[in-house]
């Protein structure tokens, strides 16, 4: 085996990563590529691949971000929707021995894919990673939508009429490629991070960047897809997030608050579902986290794991005096509706504080 810089790697070698994900049989989420790390690599000197060789051949690919005292995460930690070791299913490995040969003490995952059998059982938690399944066209979609959430398509479409009324006629492009768009994406993303009192994450110069990388990025495996919602040609909602040939994964939604009675990121999602659809993608990944839009969207659930393999030694001890005090802090509010809403509420009062309101 051997530790590389992404960047290291040879074409024959990324063609040996995707060959392998190819006829893994998982769900082709783009995170799981290797453009995705290439990527992150961009814009994070810490990333890493093991090549993990048998019978002369690569056999593995494990992406990662080392830190100090050989304290590893997933690589693109906190933004990566989909985490893990891509493999061929005959590996032999366990992973503790393939922490050793990474010289890691601990490696960190909170969106780890179902079925990675190296790191699921070193998962505290799991949680739903909502989908939407357009499989079978559009139209299919949109009946079963109509009776698993007759309110919220009623409510949802007679926005849209009134936004188109009162705003301008609606225009949808589901590859945008002009940057203003992006940058207007990301400026009222930013806004939204802050008024509800959260992290801005693109605050921090290493996401922004990543995310205009992948913008540029167009392999079929893993390309950048903008979508923007138009009314008179003025940006009302717009989406960020990444597709393979079937699958879209979710990243980065958000509209104009301006607009917000017009509900315009909702109706930004059905048209990106039926473009999608007729796109040939199957799947759209909404990601992990309870949102009442995603309820109202979704056909159905994934699992994903958080929580972190670890090997003993002191490394593996303090990550655990690090990170799983404050892990099972969150899980513990997560599992109760009341606590969750009054946390939810918390942060947006404190975001309106920051703003002085």
């Amino acid at each position: 085996m051997r530790v590389v810089r992404p960047g290291e790697l040879n074409a024959g070698e990324l063609e040996i990563w995707r060959d392998i994900r190819a006829k893994s049989g998982a769900p082709a989420n783009p995170f799981m590529e290797p453009e995705f790390t290439l990527a992150v690599a961009h814009v994070r000197h810490s990333a890493r691949v093991a090549v993990v060789h048998e019978d002369g051949e690569p056999a593995a690919f494990f992406p990662f971000e080392k830190g100090a005292l050989g304290r590893g995460r997933a690589i693109g930690f906190g933004v990566s929707d989909c985490q893990g070791i891509v493999a061929r299913p005959e590996l032999a490995m366990e992973a503790r021995e393939l922490l050793r040969a990474c010289s890691l003490s601990a490696w960190e995952f909170d969106n780890l894919e179902a079925g990675q059998r190296l790191f699921v059982p070193d998962a505290a938690a799991a949680y739903p990673s909502f989908v939407v399944d357009v499989g079978a066209g559009y139209e299919a979609y949109e009946s079963g939508l109509r009776v698993r959430s007759p309110k919220f398509f009623r409510t949802t479409t007679a926005k849209e009429r009134r936004l188109g009324r009162q705003a301008g006629d609606l225009r949808f492009v589901f590859d945008e490629r002009d940057p203003r768009a992006l940058r207007q994406l990301m400026e009222w993303k930013s806004a939204q991070y802050r008024r509800t009192g959260r992290r801005d994450r693109f605050a921090q110069e290493w996401i922004s960047t990543l995310v205009r990388c992948l913008a540029h990025t167009d392999a079929p495996g893993c390309a950048g897809v903008l979508s923007v919602l138009y009314a008179a040609d003025r940006p009302v909602a717009a989406h960020f997030g990444l597709r393979s040939r079937t699958v879209l994964s979710c990243w980065f939604p958000s509209y104009d608050p301006e607009f917000a009675k017009y509900s315009p990121g909702l109706v930004l999602h059905l048209r990106i579902a039926e473009a999608a659809a007729w796109a040939g993608i199957g799947m759209l990944d909404l990601g992990r986290g309870a949102a009442e839009y995603k309820d109202a969207l979704k056909t159905g659930e994934i699992p994903v794991h958080e929580g972190a393999a670890v090997r003993p030694g002191a490394g593996a001890a303090l990550h655990r005096l690090g990170r799983e005090p404050s892990r099972r802090a969150h899980a513990f509010v997560r599992a109760r509706p009341g606590l969750a809403a009054l946390a939810q509420r918390t942060l947006k009062q404190a975001g309106r504080l920051r703003r002085g309101h």
